[in-house]
């Protein structure tokens, strides 16, 4: 069956006054399909219609294949009371590339790719492409009637980010190496599926012109990368996840815009997107420049942009990159760089408004979507509802976890005892928000090493270090991220331009780490204690959190039910524990779920019992306790049911 309808679109598009009125306020949620160049017919002629908001140009024209680049062939009429720019084609076909010439105010011509195009020339091109975004027949009407009625902040969250271009490649071939959108797609989906994960998040899928921004400096908000084929190819790949029940996340950024000549930087010859004075436009350390959250206009290009990729798009979540550099107004700027808000102090208070607006729609509009923000202070109330005081997200990053965990899985055992609060000091503020635990391509990039080789410790101890460690991890409450590459303990940092070592699964340690991460993850999603309660302590017990000597953690996961229970215990030391005695909150049965020892995970195999039975001996202030051999760099996993 042919995934795209052949139909043509025979309605004549325009620029109403509520078009141009909504716009204006900055409610306009579908301006995408009136800006830009959609298929249109006029007077009984097929062609295109364009439009453009440029209210500081003196006039524009359309350049394209179409009338062979001629500057003077297709000027645009003139703008209307709200700054657009508009003109039919006929003749103008699809797959044609195009730009706007804009003549300013100060007699200099630019050369501008279209801001709500659909589709954009494959790099080093800079030009926009005219695109049918429309006819795609989605098969996934199953998962999106599901989503209406499903809660992210109960169901289970393992989240594998990732980005296309170097997750594999084709190693023979001379000219593209990349991946499409289809292949990554036939490719990617049976992984998920095998290895557990239940989210896939894309790094920067908007259009970017530079390969080491990571798709993080955009210049094309509307249109997918045409590196990996067109936007019928990415909704493929969406289709795809969705029927084999998979999610799918966005990287998302509305902090900054780089300043390409082709791009949103002085568009019309003005500050039309950004701030005109650089204390408040420009980021001095990336070189960017800052939307004006404060313009109508901008704010509507920007939420409409991030409805545009849930509705067109089909997209369950986003994740808004440098969610702090918004917030902050001398984020990165030393004094006298930055300009004050009105009461003086360094919140920005059009920032903060336009989350509050955005998430609102969103979330409101959208039922089980969801919005991820990558924030890296103590902002309060991320996660809290606009009407408490909130920005309205759904999850935030939680960036203090990371930084803690990381500190002291780098740290020589001997060490660790002296740090043991890095791994307990997270549950005392884990109410405060939605969580989610990254893992991301930013700790292991630019000399940060690969998480296995930030472990300490020489051959096998350093996968033993990296198992115990996911498993605290998985273990602990909040939603889970890791990195691709991660999940089979990648040796070397992250490279934008090659593809994941896969060839280290024919080492035993490599391939028992997969195999330990999948087995985790199944878990993970078997049991509802894992994620049901992620934001209080109904579903959180630590067992004993102060065994600092030995630097052991023992705790216990809760769900809604009795027999709904996990227990973790982990040992952080190379020293085996014989007869490691824990306290358990119940009489009854331990069954042994997971043993980071077995051979299947490269462990060293020590036999263990697959179940134990509580005995009556108080420990660590619980009535009952069991005893088991603990091996060196251990994790352990028990299911039991708490017993009245």
């Amino acid at each position: 069956m042919s995934l795209i309808d052949k139909k043509e679109n025979k309605e004549s598009v325009t620029i109403s006054e509520l078009d141009q009125y909504l716009f204006g306020q900055g409610t306009h949620y579908e301006i995408y399909k009136k800006l830009g160049a959609h298929l249109s017919r006029e007077e009984g002629e097929d062609g295109v219609f364009f439009a453009v908001w440029a209210p500081n140009a003196i006039k524009v024209s359309v350049i394209g294949e179409f009338n062979n680049w001629n500057e003077m062939s297709h000027p645009m009429k003139d703008k209307t009371a709200g700054g657009i720019f508009s003109c039919f084609i006929p003749g103008a076909k699809e797959f044609q590339l195009y730009k706007y010439l804009i003549h300013t105010k100060n007699d200099k011509l630019l050369y501008k790719a279209d801001p709500y195009a659909s589709y954009a020339e494959l790099r080093p091109g800079t030009a926009s492409i005219i695109f049918d975004n429309t006819r795609f027949n989605w098969e996934d009407e199953d998962w999106i009637k599901e989503r209406e009625s499903h809660d992210p902040q109960t169901s289970p969250m393992a989240i594998y980010e990732c980005s296309i271009g170097s997750w594999k490649q084709h190693q023979f071939r001379d000219s593209n190496k990349l991946y499409s959108y289809r292949e990554f797609a036939d490719s990617i989906v049976p992984y998920l599926l095998e290895m557990n994960f239940t989210h896939l998040e894309l790094m920067g899928i908007a259009e970017y012109p530079y390969e080491g921004s990571w798709g993080y400096q955009v210049t094309g908000y509307y249109a997918p990368t045409s590196r990996y084929g067109t936007p019928l190819d990415f909704k493929y790949l969406i289709d795809q996840l969705h029927k084999n029940g998979i999610g799918i996340i966005l990287d998302w950024v509305p902090a900054h815009f780089p300043k390409d000549e082709h791009g949103l930087a002085q568009f019309d010859g003005s500050c039309l997107y950004e701030h005109e004075d650089p204390r408040l436009g420009e980021h001095p350390d990336w070189g960017t420049k800052i939307f004006n959250y404060g313009k109508n206009e901008v704010k509507n290009f920007l939420i409409t942009n991030a409805l545009y990729w849930i509705k067109e798009f089909h997209i369950d979540g986003l994740r808004v990159d440098a969610v702090a550099s918004m917030l902050y107004l001398d984020y990165g700027k030393e004094h006298g760089n930055w300009l004050p808000n009105k009461y003086g102090g360094n919140k920005n208070l059009e920032a903060i408004e336009f989350f509050k607006h955005m998430n609102s729609l969103i979330l409101g509009s959208h039922p089980g979507v969801f919005t991820i923000a990558e924030e890296s202070t103590a902002w309060p109330g991320v996660t809290k509802k606009p009407e408490n005081e909130g920005l309205g997200f759904s999850f935030k990053w939680n960036m203090g976890w990371m930084h803690d965990f990381c500190e002291y899985m780098k740290l020589d055992p001997y060490f660790r005892k002296n740090n043991h609060h890095a791994m307990t000091f997270s549950m005392s503020y884990n109410e405060s928000e939605n969580y989610i635990l990254p893992l991301s391509h930013d700790e292991v990039v630019h000399l940060k090493c690969s998480m296995l080789n930030k472990m300490p410790g020489l051959g096998i101890d350093k996968f033993a270090n990296l198992k115990v460690g996911y498993t605290y991890m998985i273990g602990h409450c909040g939603k889970k991220l890791l990195f691709m590459g991660q999940e089979f303990a990648q040796k070397l940092e992250w490279d934008e331009e090659t593809q994941l070592q896969w060839e280290l699964l024919s080492d035993p340690n490599h391939l028992g780490m997969q195999n330990y991460v999948k087995d985790l993850l199944a878990i993970y999603k078997k049991y509802p204690c894992m994620y049901t309660y992620d934001n209080n302590w109904n579903g959180f017990s630590w067992i004993n959190v102060d065994d600092a000597e030995k630097s052991t953690y023992s705790f216990y996961r809760k769900g809604t039910s009795e027999k709904d229970a996990l227990l973790f215990v982990l040992n952080f030391t190379p020293l085996e524990r014989p007869e490691y005695r824990i306290g358990v909150p119940s009489k009854g049965e331990y069954t042994l779920l997971l043993n980071s020892d077995e051979k299947k995970y490269s462990g060293y195999g020590k036999l263990q019992p697959k179940s134990v039975t509580a005995e009556k001996i108080q420990w660590d202030h619980k009535e009952y306790s069991i005893p088991f051999s603990l091996p060196p760099y251990g994790a352990a996993v028990f299911q039991f049911e708490i017993l009245k």
